[in-house]
């Protein structure tokens, strides 16, 4: 162990300087990244038929190639699925990241090469170390285990040599053999499909082990530590494992679950650090502790450009490089990859805080939006607002899902919010009074249609039962890994079935 320590401290030192030098020289390591990408993919199908080979410029890439949606590639994908080489990316791809579907599918599968897994998820993983690390000289994380949820993963419907399942899962089936002296529980449980045995098994297996670190989605840790709390009686997490020191979270905006952290980890010692890893790849690590933006990782085989949102709808819409994107905005991001994604719209949107170095923060989804009336609220916009009436009204939110009711007849419209509390306001006609006002602030289209009732009425709060979040995602077949609960909707369908439900319990 102490030999493998002092290898991935001199790994973690050289790394360091090599991130240094990405944030000096973002603009050229970018065009080196998409240069890269084009000559190694060249000759693959996807490459002659776009002419990659005659690609000399950014603005040659941009005017080629068309902006891509999981629907043009699906077919592709299939066919990569089934053992077709040299599609999107050269050689054979034999593992897909399943997540959550389109319009028209239940499900995505993302190609993952060799190239992608271990040049931009699993080098990601590393270099949260690293950071983590230089932040925190005196850290013992390497001192004990990370205790890992995992994902499940499954021999592919289409091809007995392609496999399919969470991220999460296909990072645990490749990391380095020795990575298992850090990690707990073993692979096998780590992988479990089921997610209510995977939860007991983990707590059999790991409550002895010295645990000094988390890392995964908020949402589905909470599920675990309540549990483990339920199992063996103690106050908080800490007198089960003392030497915990750092949750890396992602996946789900963290702000709404802190304090819930808070209590159950009860130490100003204890560090969370955000990361973006999304099925596409890895993106952005927070890099500044005191900080909530997160560093854009320019040198991982990803090749970034972005849209701005107010001309996302558009038919046409402007398309920017990096160097091109103004601090503040709001823009949905657009990735080429060596996992053969090519101008493809990963479904994020994100707002710039500072370049050189580029920080951003991750401001929701293209399709997770309430704009039945022109108020264009995002998940952002919902997430302050909640901050603020939560902290004035001394409720703390677990789950929360909002959608629009239209307009019938002489009803107005309104936004209706379905919120699970974990401790409820003490008064909440204030609170929701509170929301409403802190809307109208952060959002100036939201404040116009709220004027005088003139489209939108106050919001209404369903107030949701205990549990009621877990059992409908559980109902959808979607607990644990990276499965995440809508936060809005411009449809009605996930919050129908979730008042239904809550009918029901």
């Amino acid at each position: 162990m102490a030999v493998i320590n002092s290898i991935i401290n001199w790994v973690n030192y050289k790394r360091i300087y090599q991130i240094e030098l990405f944030k000096k020289h973002p603009h050229e390591v970018q065009r080196e990244v998409l240069f890269g990408l084009l000559a190694t993919a060249s000759n693959t199908e996807f490459g002659q038929k776009y002419k990659f080979a005659d690609i000399h410029s950014e603005k040659q890439f941009r005017e080629r190639i068309p902006v891509q949606s999981y629907d043009d590639i699906k077919a592709t994908v299939e066919r990569m699925m089934m053992g077709e080489k040299n599609l999107l990316w050269p050689g054979e791809t034999k593992w897909f990241a399943k997540s959550s579907g389109t319009t028209h599918d239940k499900s995505k599968f993302i190609p993952v090469s060799k190239d992608s897994l271990e040049g931009v998820h699993i080098r990601g993983g590393r270099d949260v170390l690293a950071i983590y690390l230089q932040n925190n000289p005196e850290s013992g994380v390497l001192s004990g285990k990370s205790l890992t949820l995992g994902g499940s993963h499954r021999v592919s419907n289409f091809n007995n040599n392609s496999y399919y399942g969470d991220l999460s899962a296909i990072i645990i089936e490749n990391i380095p053999f020795w990575t298992e002296f850090y990690r707990t529980p073993s692979t096998e449980i780590s992988l479990l499909e089921e997610f209510e045995e995977k939860i007991e098994k983990i707590i059999e297996h790991s409550l002895g082990e010295n645990v000094t670190s988390f890392a995964g989605v908020p949402s589905w840790y909470l599920v675990l530590l309540k549990r483990v709390l339920e199992v063996t009686g103690k106050n908080n997490i800490l007198e089960v494992w003392p030497n915990l020191e750092v949750f890396t979270h992602g996946g789900v905006k963290f702000d709404p679950y802190r304090e819930q952290y808070e209590k159950l980890i009860p130490s100003d010692k204890m560090h969370y650090m955000e990361t973006y890893n999304a099925s596409e790849g890895f993106f952005g690590i927070q890099d500044e502790p005191d900080k909530k933006d997160m560093l854009l990782m320019l040198d991982y085989g990803i090749y970034y450009e972005f849209i701005p949102m107010d001309e996302f709808r558009e038919d046409n819409p402007t398309v920017v490089p990096l160097q091109d994107v103004e601090i503040g905005k709001n823009y949905a991001m657009v990735i080429s990859t060596n996992g053969g994604l090519w101008r493809y719209l990963i479904g994020d949107t994100v707002r710039f805080t500072s370049k050189y170095p580029y920080k951003f923060v991750i401001t929701g989804r293209t399709r997770h939006f309430i704009n039945a009336f022109g108020e264009e609220l995002i998940i952002d916009n919902a997430e302050k607002a909640f901050k603020i009436a939560c902290e004035r009204t001394g409720a703390i939110i677990s789950e929360y899902s909002g959608a629009p009711i239209y307009m019938k007849d002489n009803q107005k419209g309104a936004h209706e919010w379905v919120i699970e509390f974990e401790q409820l306001p003490n008064d909440l006609d204030h609170f929701i009074s509170l929301f409403d006002g802190a809307l109208k602030t952060i959002n100036s289209d939201y404040e116009a249609k709220r004027h005088k009732n003139l489209s939108l009425e106050m919001p209404h709060v369903v107030v949701a039962k205990k549990g009621l979040f877990y059992e409908w995602m559980k109902s959808r077949g979607k607990v644990g890994g990276q499965n995440k609960i809508p936060r809005l909707s411009n449809e009605r369908q996930y919050i129908d079935q979730l008042i239904e439900l809550n009918k029901s319990l």
